[in-house]
């Protein structure tokens, strides 16, 4: 039978010179492909010796390496199931994380083994590991020990290979399942949209616990058998060095923005560049055009989310069109994208409607949530994205806000009854409401509003610190504002627009 092991289809992309240079690091570090070969076939083995069960869930946080991707890439390769976790979580989210999870096998960095483990073993994880940016940590010794041939796991297209958490407006994160043709068929797509060549070279910036770092700049690279500098963190005068030397950046709009705010940046900088690629938060057009104009470059802005991996994106090829700022583009070949109104008739061109979508990319439902999958699907087998939206004469399809209030701040995800959650549970508040407005640097910054019990005064800085040690910092509000009354309409709902619009010009330069 054939084998649909996503891992198969990125080692078949490898060079035939696997003794070429595959990842340079920016502290010097040279990996070739051989090996990537060889460290994922080492990990690979000590997982499968393990004797984990099928489906094996293997959770990891740790910071950006190369062995962190290895990681990724031996889960893959060995047949079982990865789950990122953003290095920002906090040890209540990691609780509820590896509860839900149960993973089998959870990894990561030596400082926090002790507080993880115990959470781990508590949810009955057999195996912890630690793995760190310096190459040490028990999972590298244990797999030293292993042999470096492996024999790559046989999967079907609907077998399962990652689980990605998302926020849950009511404050439960869902794990999207994504399966390995999911991840496949996007790959191979976006290999022939974004016309990746050989000998394209590719700036890797971005972190690689989500579907932008990990599914979307990774797998384009290794599909195509391209070298990949890499940067553990965003450093723009980094950046700056590395761009002659390569053909393919990938950004979130806050990294542009901090490319533009160096005076050396432009033309001279992105001579030997081929295509800057955009996504995760909304890219404003003053942005768009400021690179252009600096650059010469149009930066091709796209669509995706965890649940789906990418949906559309702005033309690369000329003869595909122009690319478009103010929009994500046009669905990719083979996705299919509707707006229809609130009835699920389809909105005329121009109109606002609900974003759906259906695919060979959707993912195969919420982990453990029958109930909210079945929810999120219409009858006829599109996955309501909750985004709002509207295509153009074009069919360029424009975003416009999103249903749920979802927040996206730096590119991640913040959804407000989460983080309202935490606030109302704080001595002295009777109630809160969190709000996104915006940002020149992070796109949207996470606001919140909150009101007093009686007599209690609540500060805002206070609570503004006491977040910071039970949430991920990117999810903390970088203002709190103290009211008598939220504002609601008739039906007593919070009119969260209103609040918006008193806070909109907050953080205006």
């Amino acid at each position: 039978m054939n084998n649909h092991n996503l891992f198969a289809a990125l080692r078949a992309a490898f060079p035939t010179q696997l003794d070429a240079t595959a990842i340079e690091t920016d502290d010097g570090q040279y990996y070739t492909w051989r090996d990537l070969d060889r460290g994922t076939a080492m990990i690979a083995n000590l997982l499968a010796s393990l004797d984990l069960p099928e489906g094996a869930r293997v959770a990891v946080q740790t910071e950006k390496s190369v062995e962190a991707l290895m990681l990724y890439l031996a889960t893959l390769r060995a047949g079982y199931v990865y789950l990122p976790l953003n290095t920002a979580y906090q040890q209540s989210e990691l609780d509820y994380f590896i509860g839900n999870a149960e993973p089998s096998v959870v990894v990561c960095t030596g400082k926090n083994f002790g507080w993880v483990s115990k959470l781990a073993f508590k949810a009955g994880t057999k195996h912890v590991f630690t793995l760190n940016e310096d190459r040490t940590g028990t999972l590298l010794e244990r797999a030293s020990h292993h042999s470096d041939e492996h024999e790559i796991a046989v999967k079907g297209e609907d077998d399962l290979a990652a689980i990605l958490y998302t926020s849950g407006t009511t404050g439960r994160s869902k794990g999207a399942m994504l399966t390995h043709g999911n991840m496949r068929s996007n790959a191979l797509t976006l290999k022939s949209y974004w016309d990746w060549r050989p000998g394209d070279v590719l700036v890797h910036a971005l972190p690689i616990f989500h579907v932008h770092g990990l599914f979307v700049a990774v797998h384009g690279a290794l599909i195509n058998g391209s070298k990949m500098l890499w940067c553990a963190r965003f450093d723009p005068k980094r950046v700056m060095e590395l761009l002659p030397r390569a053909t393919v950046f990938m950004g979130v709009p806050t990294l542009y923005v901090r490319l533009l705010g160096e005076a050396g940046f432009g033309r001279e900088t992105c001579r030997h560049m081929r295509l800057f690629i955009s996504g995760s938060a909304p890219l404003l057009l003053e942005t768009f055009n400021e690179f252009r104009e600096r650059t010469g470059h149009t930066i091709l802005e796209r669509y995706g989310m965890s649940e789906t991996v990418m949906l559309t994106s702005n033309p690369c090829k000329p003869e595909d069109g122009e690319r478009l700022g103010g929009t994500v583009g046009k669905p990719l070949p083979g996705v299919e994208v509707r707006v229809v109104d609130d009835k699920g008739l389809r909105c005329p061109v121009g109109e606002i409607g609900n974003v759906e979508v259906r695919g060979p990319n959707v993912f195969k439902g919420y982990w453990r949530m029958p109930e909210k999958t079945k929810e999120e699907f219409t009858p006829d087998g599109w996955f309501k994205t909750g985004d709002v939206g509207r295509f153009d004469a074009k069919g360029y399809l424009t975003i416009v806000g999103r249903s749920k209030d979802l927040i996206i701040s730096g590119g991640y995800n913040v959804y407000p009854a989460e983080i309202e959650g935490y606030i109302n549970e704080m001595p002295g508040v009777a109630e809160s409401a969190v709000i996104g407005v915006p940002h020149p640097d992070f796109g949207e910054a996470v606001v919140a509003v909150v009101v007093p019990k009686p007599g209690a005064t609540p500060d805002g800085e206070a609570i503004i610190a006491q977040l910071k040690r039970q949430i991920a910092n990117f999810k903390v509000p970088k203002r709190v504002f103290v009211q008598p009354e939220l504002p609601r309409n008739t039906m007593g709902k919070v009119q969260k627009n209103l609040l918006r619009q008193a806070h909109q010009d907050l953080f205006k330069t």
